[in-house]
């Protein structure tokens, strides 16, 4: 299966296999960023069974890059809104990843070279950021908790205050993820997101009734982030959606709804060049 489209480009590299946005390649010169398909891989890290497996999947897919999988910093992902900018490393030698200083911290953001920013996911949307002016990168993990929570907003108004960056020169990659064809809830959420967006956007494309299943809606919050980051000050051509479903390509992709409590994990990774 190739998942190429307008928006990415599926690369196969041995047994490397990953998508790369076209809209990115286009500052190819000074950022290298990708998003790891294949069920065989599993960027797994939390799980000691599987962290020297992750090391070995981090280290092929960066080495067809010519990245140095030692320059990772992954935060832990606990599904908060913490963002963090990164001036440095803090191991030498060894990925940053796992580490106190990340925990409840789901995004990352930074302006120095060489270090390699990384986040997973199994249907939650990764985001990659990228500023050419001021030559930004960020990697923010949005799952439905983290887009009720607007970290997309935020992510945006920490580049702006500790990098300086202008949202209308920013440039936001939605990686393949959950989708409003799948993304299915009960009344609780749909509650959730109804009372605290109703004032901020129209729903009535976010959020649809199921008619097959009582007490069942689905949630579009691809939409709903793209919104966001459009009410925030980012050009609509400016942010890209793989268009691309994770329940729907489940056999190329990892998805905790199909795979449940055995789900593994894809990676995408961002990094500016020296």
């Amino acid at each position: 299966m190739n998942l190429s489209n307008k928006e990415v480009i599926h690369i196969k590299s041995g047994n490397v296999e990953y998508l790369q946005f076209r809209r990115l390649l286009e500052y190819k010169e000074d950022i290298t960023h990708a998003f790891s398909i294949g069920k065989q891989v599993d960027f797994r890290t939390i799980k000691k069974s599987n962290y020297d497996k992750a090391l070995k999947d981090y280290e092929e897919l960066c080495s067809c890059l010519g990245l140095d999988k030692n320059n990772i910093i992954k935060p832990n992902q606990m599904h908060k809104d913490n963002i963090e900018t990164v001036k440095e490393k803090i191991l030498n030698g060894k990925p940053d990843i796992y580490l106190e200083e990340y925990l409840y911290t789901d995004g990352l953001i930074t302006q120095t070279e060489n270090i390699i920013l990384a986040t997973t996911s199994a249907d939650c949307i990764l985001m990659l950021f990228y500023d050419p002016v001021t030559k930004t990168i960020g990697n923010i993990h949005s799952g439905w908790k983290g887009t009720y929570q607007e970290i997309a907003i935020k992510a945006v108004q920490k580049m702006q205050k500790d990098c300086g960056v202008k949202p209308e020169n920013l440039i936001c990659c939605m990686c393949p993820s959950i989708r409003k064809c799948h993304f299915e809830v009960k009344q609780d959420v749909k509650d959730l997101f109804e009372e605290k967006f109703k004032a901020k956007v129209d729903l009535n494309k976010i959020i649809e009734k199921r008619q097959d299943i009582d007490g069942k809606w689905n949630i579009d919050t691809v939409l709903l982030n793209t919104i966001l980051l459009q009410q925030q000050g980012l050009k609509s051509e400016n942010i890209i959606n793989s268009e691309i479903c994770t329940v729907c390509n489940s056999d190329i992709l990892h998805s905790y709804r199909v795979e449940k409590e055995g789900f593994g994990l894809e990676t995408a990774i961002i990094s500016k060049n020296s």
